[in-house]
């Protein structure tokens, strides 16, 4: 479980690709501490277990079914990513309950920037869009956010600086593709009902 409050921006040092894998080493400070082999982490919200770790880098693999669900696979060398440890039992939880399991893919439709105001405007597929209500939680890469307006399966976020600045948020412009993750209780709750 991860709380939607990425940790630090780590860079992609080596991608490998193998048949139905890729092996993606990213370099990382913070997440680094107190971990080791075995551990989650999650890497632009998708929720991965470390399999190596070498000095400030650490190793995952990426099955098919990740690559073909997430961004995962489409990312390249030195492009940065969002990262988060996993929650500890004592852990304050400052964003919201964030499995690291991906609903969907999301696209980028808007982005308006004004004077300490960022508003992305995101379009998803409609299936999940049941489990999207103004005010409710929606984890964009990793990245705990609150819903604003909903218009079908098109919803827009609010960002402040803070988040635009030591996330992936800042770098993203329209028409680009990003992991969506829905509120968890909404999705538990709606599960069963029609």
């Amino acid at each position: 479980m991860f709380s939607g409050i990425v940790e630090e921006k780590g860079i992609i040092k080596k991608i490998v690709n193998k048949k139905n894998l890729i092996v993606i080493s990213i370099e990382a400070k913070k997440v680094l501490k107190g971990i080791g082999i075995g551990d989650s982490i999650s890497v632009d919200g998708v929720c991965l277990t470390m399999v190596k770790k070498k000095g400030r880098v650490v190793t995952f693999d990426v099955m098919k079914e990740t690559m073909d669900k997430t961004t995962l696979g489409m990312r390249k060398v030195s492009d940065a990513v969002n990262l988060e440890g996993a929650l500890r039992v004592n852990d304050r939880l400052g964003g919201h309950f964030v499995s690291g399991h991906i609903d969907c893919v999301g696209i980028l439709q808007k982005r308006v920037s004004l004077e300490n105001y960022e508003k992305y405007v995101v379009a998803i597929p409609k299936e999940f869009t049941r489990y999207l209500a103004p005010k409710c939680s929606v984890c964009i890469d990793g990245i705990s956010l609150t819903l604003g307006e909903v218009q079908g399966n098109v919803f827009s976020v609010y960002i402040i600086p803070h988040t635009l600045k030591v996330t992936t948020l800042g770098v993203k412009k329209k028409g680009d593709k990003i992991n969506i993750e829905t509120d968890i209780l909404a999705k538990y709750i709606l599960f069963n009902r029609k």
